[in-house]
């Protein structure tokens, strides 16, 4: 109990050095040592790359602004949700020239989203005050040291309103994929009205896998009738990375671009059963840092 009071407060100390930072960090949150000389479990992994992977397009690929580019050169624009307004400052936002229906999302973080299915609903001075607010947070220092966010220039974006027919949520489809080739999915369904969760082999076969606090789905999700298609654009978008998490819609039948992940939930989730942590730490092969530098700042491909 006292070393986890100690190391709550050092937690709070984004100064420490990034590889004695992450240990506390992750050691507080999962329960677990790090040893990043040899590291072993997925999140454990994660908490490497943070380190010691720092090629600068990670920083392009978190930006939900930034992003779009490197879609449409990839896999082309046809993938993208429509971009209604980008901003430099929350002052340049007019509420009343935006459509009745969008999604107001800051670039540089997550869970900085403000949708709006109802123009006539939206408060806008506390929107205001909400979008002000995540302009002065840095997700690198929010967080547990995710190295990709560091220097992300703080904008906000508009986009389409995204809806899927029979459901109150869209669904989500998040490929895990480990140098460039998809391993698993993890499908997130019902986000405001019962958040579930399922994973999917690349057979579309359920797995026996959970997410420690989120309810698995019972029962069986259907398969895509453009799985196919959904697996081409992930690896694709996946490239020689390590490591990334390729998020897309299905929205009855066209496949929207989400967002690429490279540390999902910070590192600090584990999966259950508690094997599957190893077993999904072996599909990472950590790159290796060159000799005479201090972290990797180049995609070795594979």
């Amino acid at each position: 109990m006292f070393k986890k009071v100690i190391y709550g407060i050092l937690k709070k100390f984004k100064f420490l050095p990034p590889s004695f930072y992450v240990k506390i960090y992750y050691e507080y949150y999962v329960g677990k040592k790090l040893d990043l000389k040899n590291p072993i479990e997925f999140n454990q992994k994660l908490q490497w790359l943070k380190v010691y992977y720092k090629p600068p397009i990670l920083t392009q690929l978190v930006d939900k602004y930034s992003v779009r580019e490197y879609v449409a050169d990839t896999v082309g624009e046809a993938y993208l949700n429509e971009l209604i307004a980008v901003y430099d400052k929350v002052s340049d936002v007019d509420f009343a020239v935006l459509p009745e229906q969008y999604v107001m999302k800051a670039v540089h973080g997550y869970h900085f989203n403000i949708i709006v299915p109802e123009k006539a609903k939206l408060n806008t001075l506390k929107s205001k005050l909400l979008l002000t607010k995540w302009m002065h947070k840095n997700q690198y220092y929010r967080g547990g040291l995710e190295w990709a966010y560091k220097n992300v220039k703080p904008r906000i974006i508009a986009e389409k309103y995204l809806t899927q027919i029979g459901k109150e949520s869209i669904s989500d489809y998040k490929f895990f994929c480990f140098g460039g080739v998809p391993k698993f999915i993890q499908v997130d369904v019902d986000r405001t009205v019962g958040h579930a969760r399922s994973y999917y082999d690349m057979e579309w076969k359920k797995m026996n896998l959970a997410t420690d606090g989120i309810k698995p789905y019972e029962g069986e999700m259907e398969r895509p009738k453009n799985y196919d298609e959904m697996l081409l654009v992930a690896t694709k978008l996946a490239g020689d990375f390590p490591f990334v998490r390729v998020d897309l819609y299905n929205l009855d039948g066209k496949i929207l671009f989400g967002e690429m992940t490279f540390y999902p939930t910070d590192g600090r989730m584990d999966f259950i059963p508690d094997h599957f942590n190893t077993t999904i730490g072996n599909y990472l092969t950590l790159p290796t840092i060159p000799k005479g530098q201090e972290y990797i700042t180049k995609i070795q491909n594979s």
